[in-house]
């Protein structure tokens, strides 16, 4: 699932996790802001506009829960499979595991002498750690829990789904659009500027994308709203 460059290329879990968090409320805006503004597009109803609100923040915060919950698992069933396999390998053909370890660092670019050194001493070290960090490239005493991703990436989405409900709660009856739909854009801007700083991106074109595809998603959700409402149905 992972392709394994230079440590200094590659994001640390700390560094995914902040991404996924960013995301995950990014998620949570655009979806429930459209929901609103479909329904009021449709209905003046403030009862109408905050109980669909408050459904479709329910609804994506636990898809959000369950698919991240089942995502998860299934790598760290993977994982933890390359692990069982490795055990075994180590526990019966432990000279060729040495070799291979070898070559692995002879292929980072170290000599054949050097590397069967480094390969020695890690396997007499820990030969377990040493297989999984450098051919499976997994730590085994830091396997991600399936239970903690699932209501991180709940509250990721719980966290910017509440923007737009407490904004169209709280504003004057003549101003619950407008206000909405500023409140909107300054969270999609604030996730765009993050999310492009956590990937290393510029944060203008970033930010951009992320206001145009949020102003798009409350345009044509309010405007497929007032047509159901102009039809009646």
């Amino acid at each position: 699932m992972f392709v394994h460059h230079e440590s200094h290329e590659r994001p640390g879990p700390k560094l995914n996790w902040l991404r996924a968090a960013v995301l995950g409320a990014n998620d949570g805006i655009v979806s429930v802001a459209g929901i609103i503004f479909g329904v009021a597009g449709a209905s003046d109803s403030l009862g109408f506009i905050i109980t669909a609100g408050v459904a479709g923040l329910a609804a994506g915060s636990l898809s959000m829960a369950v698919g991240e919950y089942v995502s998860v698992s299934t790598q760290r069933d993977t994982e933890e499979a390359l692990l069982e396999k490795e055990r075994r390998e180590l526990a019966t053909v432990p000279e060729e595991e040495l070799a291979e370890l070898a070559r692995i660092y002879e292929r980072k670019g170290l000599t054949k002498e050097t590397a069967h050194k480094v390969a020695e001493e890690l396997t007499h070290h820990d030969a377990f750690a040493a297989h999984a960090e450098a051919e499976l490239h997994i730590d085994p005493s830091n396997l991600t829990n399936p239970w903690h991703a699932a209501f991180a990436s709940a509250g990721a989405f719980l966290s910017g789904a509440v923007i737009p409900l407490i904004a169209i709660a709280f504003a004057p009856t003549e101003l619950r659009i407008p206000v909405t739909f500023v409140a909107v854009l300054i969270a999609l801007a604030v996730t765009g500027s993050l999310s492009a700083q956590v990937g290393g991106a510029k944060k203008l074109p970033a930010t951009l994308r992320v206001l145009a595809g949020g102003v798009a998603a409350m345009a044509i959700t309010y405007g497929i709203g007032k047509l159901f409402g102009v039809i009646g149905i």
